[in-house]
């Protein structure tokens, strides 16, 4: 499925064009608890009804899905995808800045999903000398963690074919602030629709897929790119303070070397990780991250 209009679901068969499909409605008797029943990125079956809108009749099992607090209160969550092989989010060191927070939050949240995540640190065309050395700094730091990175200029077209080459038959959830360029570099890694999704055109146009809705959007070289709502709403959903830890990868890792088993890493004696964030080893900024999501779950935003 590649695009849900609010009580429309558009899927893109194995060959043709895109169907507008509407769901099962028995899908919502079945103990749902989120806003949507079928989710961009599934894979489903749908029969075709001869003058009416085609059925989604059934919704395959899902590799992994990418969750979001729903604004309904009735609701446990929003699904924003599913069966997403990268979550990458577009970086900006200035024009506007993008936090370390916001990136470290964005990481743990893929971590919570199992869903390997990149950076791809836009505007690198316009960044000063000072910038640049924050850049490698950033760079180096979450390249020791194993989180790829690119840094690339949507504008100048410099760095693109690295980062097409990841991309390349892949689903990857792409995401970011506002300002920090994700539809320019869209526009460059995608192809032209060429018929496949004739009859979305008239939602695309009317911007609502920067608002409302997410939407799979097919890529030159392969492969598709999720465009999500806005990213405020990505979070982590359901978690208490004893797994944050598990989502900060070498806090997890130290954290085997901590004198309780239980330890939150904020203020018992023995911590191994506070150690270690005093000695640098873990960097002060991930360390500040994590006691900000510990913040947030003890107030029960996760929940």
């Amino acid at each position: 499925m590649i695009k849900n209009t609010g009580s429309s679901y558009w899927v893109l068969p194995n060959e043709g064009e895109a169907v507008e499909c509407r769901i099962k409605g028995t899908f919502r008797m079945k103990g749902i608890r989120t806003t949507n029943p079928v989710a961009v990125g599934d894979r489903v079956a749908y029969n075709v009804n001869e003058g009416q809108l085609s059925l989604i009749t059934t919704i395959h099992d899902r590799r992994n899905v990418i969750i979001r607090r729903a604004s309904n209160l009735s609701k446990l969550s929003h699904i924003l995808a599913a069966n997403v092989d990268f979550a990458a989010l577009v970086v900006t060191i200035n024009y506007p800045e993008t936090s370390t927070v916001f990136i470290d939050r964005f990481l743990a949240a893929a971590e919570s999903y199992r869903i390997p995540a990149v950076l791809i640190f836009n505007k690198t065309d316009l960044y000063s000398e000072e910038e640049n050395r924050y850049l490698d700094a950033l760079v180096m730091m979450y390249e020791q963690l194993e989180y790829p990175c690119f840094r690339v200029s949507a504008k100048e077209k410099l760095g693109i074919e690295e980062l097409k080459s990841l991309l390349s038959g892949k689903i990857s959830l792409l995401s970011g602030n506002s300002g920090v360029g994700k539809s320019t570099l869209m526009n460059v890694l995608q192809t032209e629709f060429e018929g496949k999704t004739a009859g979305i055109s008239a939602y695309h146009n009317k911007g609502m897929h920067t608002t409302t809705f997410s939407e799979m959007i097919p890529l030159a070289a392969g492969g598709f790119i999720i465009d999500t709502p806005g990213i405020k709403g990505f979070g982590m959903v359901e978690m208490v303070p004893e797994e944050v830890s598990h989502y900060f990868r070498e806090i997890f890792i130290k954290s085997q070397e901590c004198r309780f088993y239980n330890c939150t890493h904020t203020h018992e004696p023995g911590c191994a990780v506070i150690e270690a964030v005093d000695k640098c080893t873990i960097n002060p900024s991930r360390y500040h991250s994590y006691l900000s999501v510990m913040e947030d779950c003890k107030q029960g935003k996760y929940r």
